[in-house]
């Protein structure tokens, strides 16, 4: 038997009793090179609350109208007031976005926009198809924040023969405007492939809103909008949020009920310039609705 001769740095492979090949590295070789570090993964996104996502979709509003202005920069302060919360709730769901303010200075308008647009999925763009061309789908046509806000209306449907196939121009004076056909319903599933449509709107009446969920959702369409005032069954995958205008205002009849009355100045009315005269005045103080003709 020959003896098995390796050069050093050379790989030999050897059979062994149970038939394994394995391979054998000489120790002598010259130093391997160093291993490469395996690059860190990103942090995982934390959770943000749905409570969080909703006031993330209003501080984007407000710094829409900031930007408007051609402000820069603005405080935590001033961008709480103008939402409607405390300074400390808006710094505690700007820190789900990742350090953004710089302290005394405020936070830079355009980049906190985009930080929230991208929390919110807005960066990619979103394709919606409207579903209802009745009064309140005219109107939600007209609507120029669906473009502000980064969702492009691509498709509208409907059932109603004097509706379909007619033309309808939609988009703004700012990005231009295109005319769009009104298709049937039953045209949805596959105009909806063809139209990469990502969201759905619902504006038909009640009694048509679930067939149009449903039209929706064998489309392949998980997030829905829906104006109608019933509640519609939809598959555990999709998100469906309801608004129902109703509802909102009975919400603001209950604030208005409970709203605490505030006191209201009584205010003396003066019709003859003489009981004016005729009232006594005590010149350190000057009774309600009393004038000098030197105020008028």
């Amino acid at each position: 038997m020959t003896a098995d001769r390796r050069n050093p740095g050379d790989e030999t492979a050897r059979t062994t009793a149970s038939g394994v090949r394995r391979q054998q590295h000489d120790t002598s070789a010259a130093p391997a090179a160093p291993s490469i570090p395996k690059a860190e993964s990103p942090p995982a996104t934390p959770s943000i609350p749905k409570a969080t996502v909703t006031r993330l979709a209003d501080y984007l509003r407000v710094l829409a109208a900031v930007a408007e202005r051609r402000v820069l920069v603005v405080s935590s302060e001033d961008l709480a007031v103008a939402s409607g919360v405390g300074s400390a709730t808006l710094r505690k769901d700007l820190s789900f976005l990742g350090p953004m303010g710089v302290r005394g200075v405020g936070y830079d308008v355009a980049r906190l926009r985009a930080r929230i647009e991208l929390a919110l999925g807005l960066d990619r763009g979103h394709r919606v198809v409207l579903v209802g061309l009745g009064n309140l789908g005219s109107a939600l046509i007209g609507y120029e924040g669906f473009a502000r806000r980064g969702f492009t209306l691509v498709g509208l449907f409907d059932v109603a023969p004097d509706v379909v196939g007619t033309t309808v121009s939609v988009g703004t004076a700012t990005d231009g405007y295109r005319d769009l056909t009104v298709r049937h319903v039953r045209d949805l599933v596959s105009a909806a492939a063809e139209l990469g449509a990502t969201v759905g709107v619902v504006a038909t009446p009640d009694a048509a809103a679930q067939s149009a969920v449903d039209a929706l959702v064998d489309a392949g369409i998980d997030c829905i909008l829906s104006f109608a005032s019933i509640d519609p069954v939809t598959p555990p995958h999709v998100d469906l949020r309801r608004v129902d205008l109703a509802v909102e205002l009975q919400i603001l009849s209950f604030a208005n009920a409970h709203k605490a009355q505030r006191p209201r100045p009584v205010r003396s009315t003066c019709r003859d310039a003489a009981t004016v005269t005729a009232t006594p005045v005590d010149p350190g103080r000057v009774p309600v609705g009393a004038h000098s003709r030197t105020d008028r």
